[in-house]
């Protein structure tokens, strides 16, 4: 039983949007559940947010009002700030350092400020002796932080894979099923609210990339490199492209891919892409459906692990958030990144030219004698295997050709050499499409 004379966690919170409106409601749902399992009462003392006067379908008369959020780190009776305000910079950032910076503890959702801002926000918590806590930054709802820092923390961890972002898992899996194109299901999801009136951060896949940077952190003991994430999003991939994946027995989606390699003089080099791949029907990943999240992670001795769950919403966030309030009233500050800061290595990244796999490549191409030959004299030049080749007319679009290739296993140099031969060539209407095939 919690102890009733316990000292209540003081709790000031920035953002009152659909994520802070969400873990007020839990608190008052759940708040015997939450301060047994604390140990201790939780107090809302102060929220903050843009609009003072907007119906977010919760009471805040009970909370005292700041205008200015940066203001809440100052407050005497604030033991930890959670921001829900979202944005890599500006008032989010602001309000993070002065919050670890006056020595309390930081909890926030914000994947973006995480990923390009991580490290210094970790030794400001060392030296302001706060917590630093981003469970609801990846994944939503699913403890994948927490199962990579502490579940799996006996394992070398091998690899961490996943899809990381729900819109384009959503406009994926509905092409597949509908078999309609990019354009008409993207604006579908934004009908229905899986996408952004803005949908780029999404489909471009720099919000898959922000989640994969940290999770590469945590899983590898490194630094944070954002910029060293190779970023490929979901927009050239067609109805086409994915009929043609489900023949070959595999689907299309959207994965975050990280793993480590030596370098020649035995230093480890980390790689870490985004990008869509096809994917085998037997393969965890494949099964994954809709807007859902799902990480996998290989361990040296606990194998391949996977977490899977809802990965936005202000229920599945807002229960990651106050699952991190729930360690820092225990008292479990720990290390944000699995490894004290100062103790994070710095990886740099790995050339991928010298991994090997398969490839889908798809080429858009004019309806002329000569063409096929030309594709396949730059493959041959390249030591490019070609396992097997598809061609397709399209009479509707003036005469092109959609031909399609999967390559056998080879390095990625030798496919990367026979674009190159092939770039500026006349025949070609448009860039051709390289789709990785993900190991099993």
């Amino acid at each position: 039983m919690r102890d009733v004379e316990a000292k209540p966690l003081r709790i000031a919170l920035a953002g009152l949007g659909t994520v802070g409106a969400g873990v007020l409601r839990l608190l008052e749902t759940n708040r015997a559940v939450v301060e047994a399992r604390a140990g201790r009462p939780f107090e809302i003392v102060a929220v903050s947010a843009r609009d003072r006067h907007r119906d977010r379908g919760v009471n805040l008369s009970p909370y005292a009002w700041c205008d200015d959020m940066t203001t809440l780190a100052e407050r005497a009776d604030v033991d930890v700030v959670v921001e829900l305000v979202g944005g890599s910079d500006g008032p989010a950032l602001a309000l993070a350092r002065r919050t670890l910076d006056a020595g309390k503890s930081l909890v926030t959702a914000n994947k973006a400020m995480v990923a390009h801002h991580g490290m210094a926000l970790a030794e400001a918590a060392a030296i302001g002796g706060g917590a630093l806590k981003f469970e609801a930054a990846v994944a939503g709802g699913i403890p994948v932080v927490k199962g990579l820092r502490e579940g799996a923390a006996a394992n070398a961890i091998e690899r961490v894979s996943g899809i990381l972002n729900g819109t384009c898992n959503f406009i994926l899996t509905h092409m597949e099923k509908s078999g309609a194109d990019f354009g008409a299901v993207l604006s579908e999801a934004q009908a229905k609210g899986y996408a952004e009136a803005d949908p780029a951060f999404d489909i471009e896949g720099v919000d898959a990339a922000h989640k994969l940077a940290i999770l590469a952190a945590i899983g590898f003991g490194a630094r944070i490199d954002f910029g060293a994430v190779s970023v490929t999003g979901i927009t050239e991939v067609r109805a086409a492209d994915i009929a043609r994946a489900r023949t070959l027995g595999f689907v299309i989606r959207l994965v975050g891919i990280a793993d480590c390699d030596l370098a020649e003089d035995g230093t480890p080099r980390l790689l870490q892409r985004v990008r869509p791949c096809l994917v085998p029907r037997h393969h965890p990943l494949a099964h994954v459906d809709g807007p859902t999240n799902a990480v996998v992670a290989e361990g040296n001795f606990s194998g391949r692990l996977l977490f899977q769950g809802a990965g936005a919403g202000d229920g599945p966030t807002a229960s990651a958030v106050v699952s991190d309030l729930i360690d820092i009233a225990r008292g479990d500050i720990g290390a944000p990144f699995s490894v004290p800061v100062a103790e994070l290595a710095t990886m740099a990244p790995a050339d991928p030219g010298h991994r090997v796999g398969r490839d889908y490549i798809r080429f858009t191409v004019r309806d002329r004698p000569g063409v096929l030959a030309e594709i396949t004299a730059a493959m041959r030049d390249a030591n490019v295997s070609i396992e097997s080749l598809i061609q397709q007319g399209r009479d509707e679009d003036g005469g092109e050709v959609l031909v399609a290739m999967v390559t056998h296993e080879g390095q990625e140099r030798c496919v990367a050499k026979a674009l190159d031969l092939l770039e500026g060539s006349d025949s070609l209407t448009a860039a051709p499409l390289v789709l990785p095939i993900l190991r099993d």
